[in-house]
Parts: C-alpha cells; sequence; structure tokens
C-alpha cells in the first residue's frame, strides 16, 4: 500500500487505533523498489545507556552478514525526543529507528511518524505476551514497534524494618493504608512511602491496576476516561492518605527522597521492576536489607498489576531502508545475545517472555543477592500487568498531572478535583488538535 494513501488514513482514523479498524500492512521501501542490494546504513536514536555496545554486536555479527550497519545517535527520552523526532519528521529527516515509549507511540503514529512493519515483524509476535504486543499494534493488524522492555510494578520493603516494628507485607490497598497508619503510631518520624506528583508514569500504572482506559476508541472518536471511577478510586485512595498524614507528599528523585530510603525514614517503595537499579544509587548503605513483593490489591480476589515504563523499537516512514531497520529491530528485542547485553549495558527488563528467566536474569540484582528468587517472582508478576490504553496527547495528561496532583500533594487538598482538571485539560486539548471526542 503506498505511503501517501497510509498517511491519508492515519489522519482520518486515528481515533480508532486502539479500536478494531485494521491499516492493511505497507510494504517496506526495499520492497517496492526491489531487493535490497549493497551496503546499508541505518541511524537509531535511543537513550538507553550503553546502547552502543549493544549495537556493536549487531554491527560486528549478524549486522556484517546482512551489510547492514547501524549508528546510535545518543538522545534525551519523554517528551524531549517525542518532540525531537516529529520535527524532524516534518522536515523529512527523521531516523531509520527510535526508541519510542509505549505510552508515545499513539503521539506518533498520528503524526504519521511510524512505519507499519508488521510483514517484516510478524514472526517476533510469540515472543511477548499478547497485553504487550497490542500496546505496539494499537489494537490495529498494523505493527509499528518491537516491544524492547516493560516495568511490570512491584512492592519493595525494608525486609528489617518491617520486622523490627511487627509489619505485614499488605496484600491489599486497605492492608497497606492501615500498614501505614500502624507504622506511624510505632514510629513518627517514619512514613511508610510518599505520594510523588512529579510521577505520573507511577499514577498511571496505578490506575492501569485498578482497570482504568484512560483513552479508548469509538468509532472515529476518542473518549477520555481519566476521571473515570477507576482513576478516582486510586486518586482518593492516595490523597486520603496523604491528608491524613500517615504516608510523606514529597516528590521523589530528590536528595531528600534519597535520604530518607537511605536512612530508613522511608521503609517502602511502590514501583517497578528496573527498582533495584534505582536503589543501588539512592539507597547504597541498605543493600541486601530490601525485598521485593506483588502490588496490594483492590480486593483479595484480584491479582494485576500495572506498568510503569517501558519502550520498544519502531521504524520511522521516512527511513528508505525499512526492512533493514525492521530486521535489526527484530533481532535488538529478541536475539538472546542482544538481550542479554540490553540487560547488562542498559539495565531493561526484556519484553520478550522467554529472556525474562534466562542469561542475566537467572540471578537476583546484586542489590537484591538476599532475595534468590527476584526474577522469577518478577516474571510472574508480569503476566499479571494489565492492559495499557494510551493516547495521542499523554504528555499533555502527564503535564496536566504533575500541575494539578502537585499543588493537591503540597495543600494536601483534593485529589478528585485534581483529577478533574487532568481530565479537562486532556479533553480541551484534543479538540484543540482537532480529534473528536466522544462524551
Amino acid at each position: 500500500m503506498p505511503y501517501t494513501k497510509h498517511r491519508r488514513l492515519v489522519a482520518s482514523a486515528v481515533a480508532v487505533a486502539l479500536g478494531a479498524t485494521a491499516l492493511a500492512a505497507c510494504g517496506s521501501s526495499e520492497e517496492e523498489g526491489g531487493a535490497r542490494s549493497g551496503p546499508v546504513s541505518l541511524t537509531y536514536w535511543a537513550w538507553a545507556p550503553g546502547m552502543d555496545k549493544v549495537v556493536d554486536l549487531w554491527n560486528k555479527g549478524p549486522g556484517k552478514k546482512e551489510q547492514i550497519t547501524v549508528t546510535v545517535k545518543k538522545q534525551a527520552s519523554g517528551d524531549t525526543l517525542v518532540t525531537k523526532i516529529l520535527t524532524a519528521h516534518k522536515a523529512g529527516e527523521a531516523p531509520d529507528l527510535v526508541q519510542a515509549e509505549y505510552q508515545a507511540i499513539p503521539t506518533l503514529v498520528s503524526n504519521d511518524a511510524l512505519a507499519d512493519i508488521s510483514g517484516e515483524v510478524d514472526d517476533v509476535k510469540g515472543r511477548f505476551a499478547e497485553g504487550v504486543w497490542q500496546q505496539t499494534t494499537l489494537g490495529t493488524d498494523a505493527v509499528y514497534a518491537v516491544p524492547q522492555d516493560i516495568g511490570p510494578m512491584m512492592f519493595y520493603y525494608r525486609e528489617d524494618l518491617f520486622e523490627e516494628y511487627g509489619l505485614k507485607v499488605p496484600t491489599t490497598w486497605d492492608e497497606f493504608a492501615e500498614t501505614a497508619r500502624q507504622l506511624k503510631k510505632k514510629a513518627p518520624d517514619k512514613d511508610l512511602t510518599t505520594f510523588s506528583a512529579n510521577d505520573s508514569g507511577l499514577f498511571a500504572g496505578l490506575a492501569q491496576q485498578a482497570g482504568a482506559k484512560w483513552w479508548t476508541a469509538q468509532g472515529e472518536k476518542w473518549k477520555v476516561g481519566i476521571d473515570d471511577d477507576a482513576t478516582r478510586k486510586v486518586a482518593e485512595f492516595w490523597g486520603g492518605l496523604v491528608e491524613e498524614g500517615v504516608i510523606d507528599n514529597q516528590p521523589m528523585y530528590t536528595p531528600a527522597w534519597n535520604k530518607a530510603l537511605n536512612t530508613g525514614k522511608q521503609i517502602a517503595w511502590v514501583s517497578a521492576v528496573w527498582a533495584p537499579g534505582t536503589l543501588t544509587t539512592a539507597a547504597p548503605d541498605t543493600k541486601g536489607k530490601w525485598a521485593m513483593a506483588p502490588l496490594p490489591q483492590w480486593s483479595k480476589s484480584e491479582n494485576r498489576t500495572g506498568s510503569w515504563g517501558g519502550s520498544s523499537t519502531g521504524v520511522t516512514t521516512d527511513s528508505e531502508h525499512k526492512e533493514a531497520a525492521a530486521k535489526f529491530a527484530a533481532w535488538l528485542n529478541t536475539d538472546r545475545d542482544a538481550l542479554n547485553a540490553l540487560a547488562k549495558e542498559s539495565g531493561i527488563y526484556p519484553a520478550s517472555s522467554s529472556a525474562q528467566l534466562s542469561g542475566a536474569f537467572t540471578n537476583p540484582p546484586e542489590y537484591f543477592s538476599n532475595q534468590p528468587d527476584f526474577y522469577t517472582k518478577a516474571a510472574e508478576i508480569a503476566k499479571t500487568t494489565a492492559p495499557a490504553a494510551w493516547g495521542p496527547n499523554v504528555n499533555v495528561a502527564y503535564t496536566s498531572f504533575k500541575d494539578a496532583f502537585g499543588a493537591a500533594a503540597k495543600n494536601r487538598s483534593d485529589f478528585a478535583a485534581a483529577l478533574a482538571t487532568m481530565q479537562d485539560d486532556t479533553v480541551a486539548d484534543l479538540k484543540k488538535q482537532g480529534f473528536e471526542v466522544a462524551r
């Protein structure tokens, strides 16, 4: 299918990208112009540390055989990279490959920046959990990227201090709240954890676990459900704990937060599978004193987690060598040596299910050497990840969260009102961009 036709389809039907409408797979430029001949040079924009060392394995091995050389250009992550990609794409100068966070894919697709590579990578689909693969297809027959890493959420706690204060690891959120209260009574100078209004991804993952679907498609319209019952339950729960004063209300990733973890002033953390790397830097004196458990549930009968983080490898529509780029993307995220190198050099937790208990993941993180079954538990938890639903303006929703919830957390005020603001801001922006919004 010609790419001009693909652009028209994306422009008119992006609102159904998360629905059942399927876009036909588009042929790569090599296919359209005949078989590729001669060496190919590709550029890959990525932010993961050590990615150049991982790519060297390709260039010296499969890439050398295929005559496909990949050069990594280190980038900033998050919205900064998305903006840079879109700016480059408007000029027709986007790189061949990009490291794209899952929540950014709808934005990139709606701007026709990512190519459909289904014809080249469908054979690796079975390497990934259905919910993970769905995030790169947007529920269509197209495939816009190959999953790279995931961030299933978990509960981390100071095992020694839980024992010292006679606390039980909470299995439900009600138990979590009671644990926070018990700790405050026994040690008023300590907090179970903090609510960080700087971390919209954490809040999104908690809402996801509760059953929220912030963006869904109705026909050719987007429906925004940020202020739905599931998310309201999460907001009111955490807002209540902050107002009650049984958890802290300060942001994470600050010197003060690091100190609180390192000294035992804060004794638990709701985080994701990548937490050991953060704790190694933030709380070096507490190595071997933490343990990991599944995320508390809203009811004892449930067993699911949310996702905080994760990225994929996409091929841009500007690439003149889409088939070659897709071949590299598949290798990077499914080859055993590549996945081991990604774990070692980039510290990622693989999206590929088969890699989660092999290679670098046969032993626990050094920081958690006291928990030999760390990755066995992590793999089991990853299987329970609730499906995510992203839309074309996640960046706007996240910015609104930081502003509205930042003020609510600081003032220990109404989190429900902050959530309503987040909903209104997101809807207003969609309309401003020209999308139709369902009520």
